[in-house]
């Protein structure tokens, strides 16, 4: 398959490929209860009943609830990075190339992904432990958007203030994808991927090619 400038038909097939990294039963059932009904309205037992499974069975592969939204936001920020770093590998030193793989691939990964990334939210519930070790592997992909921004910046072609903080507020736009969209909607995830980007590319003052 021909590799295009946009890296669409390559970011579809990655994507699906992370898709067959499939949860565990447990962790399926309970990404699905914390998506309906967030994390404090969930119970373990709420979980295990999903999962077809006694509590006293959940405790087995999971100490307690923190530790499955943490495998979850763990497993999903994982994926993420993955993502970022074949965008990264991909697009080689042009930091423009570089710009347009991240910011369509991490869109489609929100888009695809949606349950998963949308557990983002739920940091808020984790123990500052585990909320340290989850935010450390965020500004992972923060700091490659940054760096990005920043070489644009370097070389000319981007026109920005402030690399870190139009990162994170490209970041913010990029998952509140999760909030509305859905399968089968008006857009498809192409099309959304396409619209994000070119908002990306005004908002960093790319310089027409």
């Amino acid at each position: 398959m021909a590799r295009t400038r946009s890296g669409g038909a390559r970011s579809n097939a990655r994507l699906h490929a992370l898709d067959g990294m499939e949860l565990s039963p447990i962790l399926s059932s309970a990404l699905d209860a914390f998506y309906e009904n967030g994390y404090h309205g969930t119970s373990v037992r709420d979980i295990a009943a999903r999962a077809g499974l006694t509590v006293p069975a959940l405790y087995y592969h999971h100490e307690n609830k923190q530790a499955i939204l943490f495998a979850l936001l763990d497993h999903s920020i994982e994926a993420a990075i993955a993502v970022c770093d074949e965008a990264v590998d991909e697009a080689g030193k042009d930091p423009t190339a570089r710009f347009d793989l991240l910011v369509q691939r991490l869109v489609l990964f929100m888009t695809q992904y949606g349950k998963s990334a949308a557990m983002d939210a739920e940091i808020r519930s984790l123990s500052p432990e585990n909320r340290k070790r989850y935010s450390a592997k965020r500004r992972v992909i923060e700091r490659l958007l940054a760096d990005t921004i920043r070489s644009g910046v370097e070389a000319d072609t981007f026109h920005v203030t402030y690399p870190n903080d139009t990162a994170r507020a490209l970041l913010g736009m990029i998952q509140a994808v999760t909030v509305w969209f859905r399968p089968g909607g008006e857009l498809s995830a192409g099309r959304v991927a396409e619209r994000y980007l070119d908002i990306a590319r005004n908002t960093v003052g790319m310089t027409p090619a």
